[in-house]
């Protein structure tokens, strides 16, 4: 079948290169968009999100087949006018020499005409080069519009727009100049946050203004509304629903805030109510069936998960109890006995004997592939192979691992340490590798599973 999707990606030579203010301008002065970030990324998502007041999904080449992408997109963008996609990296950055699962192979399965954002930092006619390489270089890309990033002077777009439209034909669609106020602060592991920011709305708003003075923002919401039609033959299918209502908790609040729209629109198609829970502010666990501690930032908000005692108790005694919890990245770090960030150490749940510092460079930070090795964990079956990612800075510095079993074998990254990821306590399973349930529907099933098993158990000593 064929589906007309007007569509947009913005994509760029390099990470902060610009892409993201160009998109969240266009997605705060269109209306009815939904944005979309190509690779496993949370916050650059939660800004897309945020300028266009929809959820961000996530596509991904290397998380899920190419058949899954295309089915979430063209799901996904259903009654929208149109959808804007926010690349990663360089554009035709990948695992390999090739660019596998780059920005660029991604707007080519989807048929996407690109927008390139170039740095235009201390260089003029070279930009023009620059973009005839990347036109010619790979003909099945459709380069439909250049944005120049950082200009300075009149002069200086002058000679750079005349480059760039003579050598490789492409037209530039506008310029974003350099010197303007620095309204997406950044620190470790990229942008601030959008929930951390003191006013994210005025930002974005800020930015908006932005481009809507110096990019022809008519220009490329016609070349969205002209992309070609996408074929597919399957769409989005129901899944079978449980019989009896489960209440899957959530911690959503400054510290923990990175979850895939998908893997919770996976549990609820599944039949599941999200319960959202602030870890900083709530004073005791509500009555939930199974937990879900996403990723996050629990270092720069340590003072306030720390002091929150009776919170951290309530959260003990139900672990204890036997309730499932899946934690992730941030999660994982909040289940260990303490963070120590800028000199400071802060007590955590202490569930694990796990001892974590946050560095100030990366300590893993790309794809992962795991194999499950330990069959006892409530979220699993042995033998499975499970993709992800993994993005933190930080590292275990202390350890009683004689006392912790491990779930997962890692076949590629560097889990949490000794090529093993997944602690495992009772039926807690905590892990640094990030999946996304349509590259492993295994997760959102294993979740279902071990709240249905704990509502029972409950429900009969009830």
């Amino acid at each position: 079948m064929k589906y007309h999707r007007p569509r947009i990606m913005i994509a760029g030579l390099k990470g902060g290169s610009g892409k993201t203010t160009l998109s969240l301008g266009l997605l705060r002065l269109w209306s009815n968009v939904i944005p979309y970030k190509k690779g496993p990324d949370y916050i650059d998502a939660g800004w897309l999100s945020l300028a266009a007041g929809n959820s961000c999904y996530n596509l991904d080449t290397y998380l899920m087949n190419d058949q899954d992408v295309i089915t979430s997109f063209i799901s996904h963008s259903e009654g929208f006018d149109v959808s804007l996609i926010e690349g990663n990296r360089g554009i035709f950055d990948g695992m390999d020499r090739d660019g596998t699962y780059s920005t660029a192979s991604l707007a080519k399965l989807l048929n996407c005409p690109v927008i390139l954002v170039v740095d235009c930092i201390k260089t003029t006619s070279t930009i023009g080069v620059i973009v005839k390489g990347i036109n010619d270089f790979d003909k099945d890309l459709n380069i439909a519009g250049v944005v120049l990033n950082q200009i300075a002077t009149k002069r200086q777009e002058t000679v750079i727009r005349d480059a760039v439209e003579y050598h490789s034909g492409v037209k530039v669609l506008g310029v974003l100049k350099k010197g303007r106020d620095v309204l997406l602060p950044e620190r470790h592991m990229g942008l601030l946050s959008s929930v951390e920011h003191i006013d994210p709305q005025h930002g974005i708003d800020a930015i908006a203004n932005i481009v809507k003075e110096t990019v022809d923002v008519s220009a490329i919401r016609d070349i969205a509304q002209n992309a070609p039609q996408i074929i597919s033959n399957k769409l989005k299918t129901k899944v079978n629903t449980i019989d009896k209502q489960l209440r899957i908790g959530a911690l959503r609040d400054k510290a923990f805030q990175f979850y895939y729209p998908d893997n919770l629109d996976a549990l609820r198609d599944r039949g599941a109510e999200i319960i959202e829970i602030d870890a900083i502010n709530d004073i005791e666990m509500p009555d939930i069936d199974a937990l879900y501690i996403g990723g996050g930032f629990p270092e720069t908000n340590a003072i306030d998960i720390a002091s929150n005692y009776k919170f951290i108790d309530s959260l003990r005694s139900s672990i204890e109890s036997g309730l499932p919890v899946y934690a992730e990245c941030g999660g994982l770090m909040f289940l260990g006995r303490s963070i120590i960030f800028n000199s400071n150490t802060y007590k955590m749940t202490g569930i694990f004997p796990l001892d974590f510092e946050v560095s100030h460079s990366p300590k893993a930070h790309g794809y992962t592939e795991v194999e499950v090795i330990d069959a006892d964990n409530p979220f699993y079956p042995r033998g499975a192979i499970l993709k992800g990612h993994e993005f933190h800075y930080s590292y275990v510095i202390n350890s009683d691992t004689d006392n912790i079993r491990f779930a997962f074998k890692m076949k590629r990254g560097k889990g949490i340490m000794n090529g093993v990821d997944g602690a495992i306590y009772k039926n807690v399973l905590a892990t640094y590798t990030h999946v996304h349930v349509l590259g492993t529907p295994l997760w959102a099933d294993g979740f279902i599973r071990a709240g249905l098993n704990h509502k029972i158990i409950h429900l009969k000593k009830g």
